[in-house]
């Protein structure tokens, strides 16, 4: 029986990185390959007496359907803590709850884009946020990067020379996948010219809180003068992602669409998981537990980085990420690192090629490695193997 299905799913395939982490449920892999938390740093003993109390107060509630927008204390947290953190100036009804950020990236293609819509992103970026606008058909302009981000020269100049340019999609704090950060110029200059443009902006920042180092630098949202920055936030890598919390803030004009698109996906978000992220933040200290992150998550950084530095291979670069997740590997342009990963998957190391983080392709020469998730030992002997099949590589291409 010949199935017809939709013209969209001709473009569409699975997550380059969650088929890896497929192969990486093996314990004996140590995998650099995913955007996971520390899952012992998780606060199960706290969120045990959590779920307790918010089915004994509000049980009937927490169980039943609710709002699309999402329960209105936790709004008032996030908007609270968005204008403390973020420097915005917003209240709960900016907010708008999703199953994860992720769904707010959905959301977007499906609010902007049609089919043949430009969009434009930094070269390389986030490959679900690829995935989930490639469902829309667009046609995606890379605008080039350097070690402080988006080059704006670059991009002013293709927005004077393309007209079809619907969104504009940046992660200006510790980006996926290279962990560069945006410098306040940079920021001002952006938002100069989407004002002069008035292009629809997605600023993804789910990792901006983990910052380790250097100053906290203001959003763009905090800088949108005129209602064009779509804000989508996230507990995922502050808190726990199985809870799935998401959310987006925009101006009424655009949220009133989010919210209508919403209601057609799934009605809303889980009313028990909103609840109980809610209470953890009445009763306990989000900022401390941010802070036991970063703690961790900065030395594991540090401890890959002098790792790196001993173990890997001359001829090669890396960036040094000031927080999130994430370092960024490019090897010499004859390299392939998707090649080299079948080797280091038979040494039980894994990493995520950088080949699929360029909608366009083309560039197959670097990869993706994680520091939050292995342990230091791990760490350690993950870079260990990994430099030790880099520099066999290498070799090969020397001699040949």
């Amino acid at each position: 029986m010949a199935i017809k299905f939709a013209r969209r799913m001709k473009g569409l395939k699975g997550s380059e990185i969650r088929e890896l982490l497929k192969l990486t449920e093996n314990p004996e892999v140590i995998s650099f390959a995913g955007g996971l938390p520390a899952p012992e740093l998780f606060p199960i003993e706290e969120m045990k007496k959590i779920s307790t109390l918010v089915l004994e107060e509000s049980g009937a509630a927490a169980l039943q359907y609710s709002t699309t927008e999402g329960f209105p204390a936790l709004r008032e947290h996030i908007a609270d803590r968005m204008n403390s953190k973020n420097k915005t100036n917003i209240t709960k009804d900016d907010i708008l709850i999703t199953n994860g950020s992720q769904q707010g990236l959905d959301f977007a293609g499906k609010v902007f884009l049609d089919e043949d819509d430009v969009v434009l992103c930094e070269s390389p970026s986030y490959l679900g946020a690829l995935n989930a606008f490639k469902a829309y058909s667009p046609k995606f302009i890379e605008v080039p990067t350097d070690q402080h981000g988006m080059k704006m020269d670059e991009l002013e100049k293709i927005l004077e020379t393309t007209d079809r340019v619907k969104m504009i999609y940046v992660i200006p704090d510790f980006q996926n996948p290279t962990g560069r950060t945006w410098p306040m110029e940079r920021r001002q200059k952006f938002m100069e010219i989407i004002n002069k443009f008035e292009i629809p902006v997605i600023e993804d920042n789910p990792y901006g809180e983990l910052r380790f180092e250097g100053e906290n630098l203001p959003s763009l949202k905090s800088m949108d003068m005129k209602g064009l920055v779509v804000f989508l936030g996230s507990f995922s890598k502050i808190f726990c992602p199985g809870y799935r919390i998401g959310w987006t803030c925009a101006p009424k004009e655009i949220l009133s669409k989010f919210v209508f698109v919403k209601q057609g996906a799934d009605l809303q978000a889980s009313s028990i998981s909103q609840r109980e992220v809610s209470k953890f933040m009445d009763i306990y200290d989000l900022d401390a537990h941010v802070e036991k992150l970063k703690e961790v998550y900065s030395r594991r950084r540090d401890l890959m980085l002098d790792t790196m530095a001993k173990e890997l291979p001359e001829g090669l670069e890396y960036t040094h990420p000031e927080g999130g997740l994430f370092t960024w590997v490019e090897l010499p342009s004859h390299l392939n690192a998707k090649v080299i990963m079948q080797d280091c998957l038979k040494n039980n190391v894994a990493y995520v090629p950088g080949g699929s983080f360029f909608p366009n392709g083309g560039k197959e020469n670097c990869f993706r490695l994680n520091y939050s998730t292995m342990t230091d030992e791990r760490i350690v002997e993950g870079i260990t193997r990994l430099g030790a099949v880099l520099k066999q590589h290498m070799e090969v291409k020397a001699k040949a």
